[in-house]
């Protein structure tokens, strides 16, 4: 057995794509690999700013032989199948063995294939995988044609220590790489992974992300309670850093105590975003005058120089936000919304202005359905929400749109209320994101995300695939939480009728709200997946139409879900699914339906006519239980049928001879299904 070890080195990997472009290597290859067939025992990706690695162990040194026997055409066969066998197989007809079959003499031929070095079959693969990495942005540099996230130069390819011999991008593969940027720009050979990491390591390179991400958050958090301060944590933050360093060494530095007179959001969003820079916190909890920025080098003077550096771009970048802090302020949220009219929302709705408009209209019916919601604080809490997007602050730092809005509001003497929706209205902005609570903030985040979905379904703008431009499945997924977390009873077909009158564009609404809930029940089934639970359930609800309430369809989901981890329930979805199979080949084999009523004079057996009491008793209470939204007693109903019908599977026929009993039973099997479905489309159900 041998290893592989492959390193890809060239120019800085913008950090956002390194953990896909480890992760895609090491599938590309591996799927060769087993293509090849050419197993082995683990295979591990590391990615630096300055190179992609793959190690791959328990390489076998050859391809397995292969014996293959292809049977062909009887030996008397006509003179064209057999040439069209021998031909098939590049084979002569003496090159073939005769073999004796119960029908007769047939031709076989064998063919036996012996395997190639790993190191001759890797030297296709490699390439071909280096071709297909799926960069979200690549270049072409030189005179070359080859396109990559950035120009290579070099690559390492070794088996068992030996080259592996390729070429791609101009580029020859050979045994060297080299270090640090600046510690250790010297090529140097290795021989193997080990080697190569130590090495790399001497040379001021850590090659494993994790690592560095590590050393970056344990190297803060000192320096920071060094300084007796906290360190603020961003583990995303911590990770891109790690994908912009080779050799991490935090660094301590300082901005002016004048500068935290501008909201604490606005500093820690320009020392992340602009800067790359971590925050701090006093003893207090408060936002200290402080940060942490990360070198990639040790400097000999012990970081003076780049600290006086960061400090220095920084002072300009909070002096901006200072500026901007104060010229917002003297101007009224109101004042603003007039600009919002000139900013185009999307080119086939209209303009911000515009969707402000809806928002007021949209938000203060909504709170309706919102307990201890008022329609004039959501109206006005509305006709702000979008007002910050206009002004400088925002301008320069769109992250902060919202937050701004709400310092602004206060500033302006609006109520907490208003304020409070003002920024949270966005949200949540993500799985992770804490979902609104607050009666207005809930009005107006259901009513902006309502807005934009109604909206692009009106224009037949929809996701597709992996595309999502306006973030249409994040909107449904803010919809969803808001209404289960809060456990807010809204009917989503009258939401999505009423946030559709704000719009003038022409359209079958119908047709859009139907298409709009199944976008829904979607998200909803994502949603519900990846928290562990049976996604399947929702579509069997979803299936028999009408139910829009999602808090009442998770209720149902629930009880079903208990339901059918019972005995009875377990049995019961075995018996639905025989009467249904039974009634498809029936009903396709008769051209008709039997939904109709069953003749109480032609149930001769006990069986039959105890189920169809049975049927017409739990008809009775599920439709009440139902009617009262008690879940509960609706599958009690249902799992009293599991005897019953156990019973008419066991002792009838359902396809007698007597054409009109036949047709009865198999109107009771057709009841079976209707009252099943009553509650759930069971035919959706998984399992």
């Amino acid at each position: 057995m041998t290893d592989l070890l492959l390193e890809l080195f060239g120019e800085e990997i913008p950090a956002r794509m390194q953990t896909r472009a480890g992760d895609d290597l090491k599938r590309l290859v591996c799927a060769g690999l087993k293509e090849a067939e050419l197993p082995f025992e683990g295979a591990a990706a590391f990615v630096t700013p300055r190179r992609l690695i793959l190690h791959i162990t328990g390489l076998p040194l050859a391809q397995p032989d292969v014996r293959e026997e292809r049977r062909g055409p009887r030996v008397d066969a006509p003179d064209k199948a057999i040439e069209g066998f021998l031909r098939g197989n590049g084979l002569t007809r003496a090159q073939c063995e005769e073999r004796d079959m119960p029908k007769g003499k047939f031709l076989f031929a064998v063919i036996e294939r012996q395997g190639r070095p790993t190191g001759e079959v890797l030297a296709e693969i490699l390439p071909a995988a280096f071709a297909n990495l799926p960069w979200p942005k690549s270049m072409r540099w030189g005179s070359g044609t080859t396109r990559w996230v950035r120009p290579l130069h070099s690559i390492l390819a070794l088996l068992d220590g030996a080259v592996v011999p390729l070429t791609f991008a101009g580029i020859d593969s050979g045994n060297q790489t080299r270090g640090h940027r600046f510690h250790a720009p010297e090529a140097f050979a290795v021989t193997d992974f080990d080697g190569y990491r130590d090495s790399l390591l001497a040379a001021k390179v850590r090659i494993d992300p994790a690592d560095r991400r590590r050393r970056i958050a344990d190297g803060a958090a000192q320096l920071a309670q060094d300084a007796g301060l906290t360190l603020v944590a961003d583990d995303g933050l911590v990770a891109e850093i790690a994908g912009l360093v080779e050799w991490p060494v935090p660094m301590l530095g300082a901005f002016d105590r004048r500068f935290l007179d501008v909201p604490a959001e606005v500093l820690v969003t320009t020392m992340k975003v602009n800067q790359k820079y971590l925050s701090l916190r006093d003893g207090a909890g408060n936002l200290a005058p402080n940060f942490i920025t990360v070198a990639n080098l040790e400097a000999e003077d012990g970081g003076g120089q780049i600290i006086a550096g960061n400090e220095y771009v920084l002072t300009a970048r909070l002096a901006d936000a200072e500026f901007f802090w104060t010229q917002d302020q003297k101007k009224t949220l109101e004042s603003r919304l007039p600009a919002l009219d000139q900013v185009v929302f999307h080119a086939e709705l209209g303009s911000l202005g515009a969707k402000v408009t809806r928002l007021e209209k949209l938000a203060a019916a909504l709170a309706k359905d919102v307990p201890g919601a008022n329609g004039e604080l959501a109206r006005r809490a509305a006709h702000l929400c979008k007002a910050d997007l206009v002004s400088d602050m925002v301008y320069e730092f769109p992250e902060v749109q919202g937050v701004m809005g709400r310092y602004y509001a206060l500033n302006d003497g609006e109520t907490a209320e208003v304020a409070d929706a003002i920024l949270q209205h966005y949200s949540p902005a993500g799985p992770s994101d804490a979902c609104p609570t607050a009666p207005t903030v809930v009005c107006i985040a259901l009513a902006d995300k309502l807005d934009t979905l109604v909206g692009f379904w009106a224009i037949d703008e929809k996701p597709t695939g992996s595309r999502d431009p306006f973030a249409l499945r994040r909107a449904a997924l803010g919809v969803i939480r808001i209404l289960l977390e809060n456990g807010l009873r809204l009917q989503l077909e009258k939401a999505f009728a009423t946030a559709r009158s704000g719009y003038a564009v022409a359209g079958d609404q119908k047709k859009e709200a139907q298409g709009l809930l199944d976008f829904f029940a979607d998200r909803l089934k994502v949603h519900l997946r990846q928290q562990g639970m049976r996604h399947d359930l929702v579509q069997a609800i979803f299936a028999l139409g009408g139910e829009d309430d999602l808090v009442r369809l998770m209720a149902r989901v629930t009880a079903l879900d208990g339901f059918l981890v019972s005995a009875d329930g377990a049995n019961l979805l075995v018996a639905y699914r025989r009467a249904a199979n039974i009634l498809r080949i029936e009903e396709k084999k008769d051209a008709m339906r039997h939904d109709g009523a069953v003749e109480t004079a032609l149930l001769r057996q006990d069986e039959e006519a105890a189920l169809a009491e049975a049927l017409s008793r739990a008809v009775e209470k599920i439709d009440a239980a139902l009617a009262a939204e008690d879940f509960a007693v609706a599958m009690a109903a249902m799992a009293g049928l599991r005897q019953p019908v156990d019973n008419f599977f066991d002792a009838v026929t359902v396809n007698s001879d007597d054409a009109a009993q036949r047709r009865n039973r198999l109107r009771l099997l057709s009841q079976i299904r209707a009252t099943l479905h009553k509650v759930a489309d069971f035919s959706e159900i998984e399992g």
